[in-house]
């Protein structure tokens, strides 16, 4: 039979290194695939021997039927002898391979055994080395599709963002066409503006979630196609499987990075709709007092937002929000819409018969998932079960006593002084004040858990005065 004369290298183009297919002769006496010759000369400008370089003197060599026939028989039987099922016979001695050489990790029969190549090599029955071979790959298997099921699941959590921002869209559209019926018709200008710029935001983080997605899918898919081969090549008779143990087990150690949290991908709602009316009358007139709005992309999934952004309520039912990095995972709290690393702020929160609450400011860099108040970063007043208190995260709250119960407090931020002063905004008596040398931004903070009265913060009253030049 052809394979017990020729191996398959016997039988290989030196060029594409198959199976000769349509092979031609050189004047040189080297053969090679009639395509590989044509491209070869093609690539080269000049007629040589892809082996010797030697100029051929023909310009179409003759096909060498002999080789042609003699790959085509050795083709067939190989097709029939893996069709069949057949033992794969050593290509050098042509007995059957019954063993598996541990050190060279190639199958050898009895006569590769005694021979100089394998001397003093430690050699397994297939059956024995297929079993642990199986055990091994399996266990490489498990990080690969522990993987996969990361990358779905990510998947999942950017559709629920991608469809997330589809309905921020239609609500801040909403909401900025509401905001726009209220201003004069010499107004519409700037409510066109903004449509735009919202429109612009979306385009671009659409645009980059799809192709976020896409990648996310191609990895996927691509992940997938891997573990498929693998379990494919687990699922093989043991001869061929321990064949191709060495092409296989280098598929595992594909390392493919985890996806990274989206930071920012929501629409920046604040940004369009943050005190619409004032920074809209900004542009008319110099000096303007912008009041705090919330950030509703840092806001507990159990808290519910005011339209215009400036109240909060706490609710029992839990909305399906994305798990961001900006929003808070256990705690009730969410921030404001703008922070602060300089100058003087203040604003009014209107406590009303909420049973317990919590006012202050946060740094931007303090971690918004888990215990937050275990790690620095919040200085607060608060009021739960009856008891006033004040306190910095995480040292232990002060307990503050009062004479009656506050409806009104104004927190006023002197970020330049170091100082953090509570107030009752109704007879403006002070109540506590924080001093720290603040170093990085801090935003608003609000912490609720109350579902019948929900925290206000009060409009400002806007002060608008005329200079005479002399």
């Amino acid at each position: 039979m052809a394979s017990k004369s020729f191996s398959e290298e016997d039988l290989s183009c030196p060029v594409c290194c198959e199976i000769f297919k349509d092979p031609l002769i050189m004047s040189c006496s080297h053969s090679v695939c009639k395509v590989c010759l044509q491209k070869f000369w093609e690539s080269k400008g000049s007629r040589e021997c892809p082996v010797c370089r030697r100029r051929s003197s023909k310009q179409d060599p003759p096909p060498n039927l002999a080789l042609k026939n003699l790959c085509e028989s050795f083709s067939v039987e190989k097709t029939q002898r893996s069709s069949a099922g057949s033992e794969v016979l050593c290509s050098q001695h042509g007995e059957k391979l019954k063993l598996f050489c541990l050190e060279d990790q190639q199958l050898v029969c009895l006569v590769c055994r005694d021979s100089a190549k394998h001397r003093n090599h430690r050699f397994q029955p297939v059956d024995e080395a297929a079993v642990e071979f199986k055990e091994n790959l399996k266990m490489k298997l498990k990080p690969l599709q522990k993987t996969l099921k990361i990358f779905k699941d990510v998947k999942l959590t950017w559709n629920q963002t991608a469809e997330k921002i589809q309905i921020q869209t239609q609500h801040t559209e909403r909401r900025i066409k509401e905001e726009f019926q209220k201003l004069h018709q010499f107004l519409r200008d700037e409510e066109a503006a903004r449509i735009a710029a919202l429109r612009g935001e979306e385009e671009q983080k659409s645009q980059m979630m799809k192709e976020k997605m896409e990648k996310m899918s191609r990895e996927i898919s691509s992940l997938s196609d891997t573990i498929r081969a693998i379990e494919k090549e687990m699922g093989a008779e043991d001869v061929s499987f321990l064949q191709n143990y060495r092409t296989t087990i280098t598929r595992t150690q594909c390392r493919l990075e985890h996806p990274e949290r989206l930071s920012g991908a929501l629409i920046h709602v604040k940004k369009h709709l943050r005190n619409l009316k004032f920074t809209v009358w900004e542009k008319m007139q110099e000096i303007i007092h912008t009041p705090v709005t919330l950030n509703p992309i840092t806001a507990h999934p159990r808290l519910v937002l005011s339209e215009d952004l400036t109240s909060v309520r706490y609710s029992d039912e839990r909305q399906k929000l994305p798990d961001n990095p900006e929003r808070f995972g256990l705690y009730a709290a969410v921030l404001g819409s703008e922070g602060f690393n300089s100058g003087t702020h203040c604003w009014d929160v209107d406590v009303g018969g909420n049973t317990g609450w919590l006012l202050g400011v946060m740094i931007e860099s303090a971690e918004r998932k888990g215990s937050v108040y275990s790690r620095s970063g919040i200085w607060y007043m608060d009021y739960y079960d009856g008891k006033y208190r004040a306190g910095s995260t995480p040292n232990p709250a002060t307990l503050l006593s009062f004479n009656r119960k506050l409806q009104k407090i104004r927190v006023t931020l002197d970020w330049d002084g170091g100082k953090l002063s509570f107030s009752d905004a109704v007879n403006n008596t002070h109540l506590h004040t924080h001093t720290h040398t603040f170093t990085e931004r801090v935003f608003p903070y609000f912490n609720t858990g109350c579902k019948l009265s929900p925290l206000r913060i009060l409009p400002v009253k806007v002060h608008v005065s005329v200079e005479q030049q002399s």
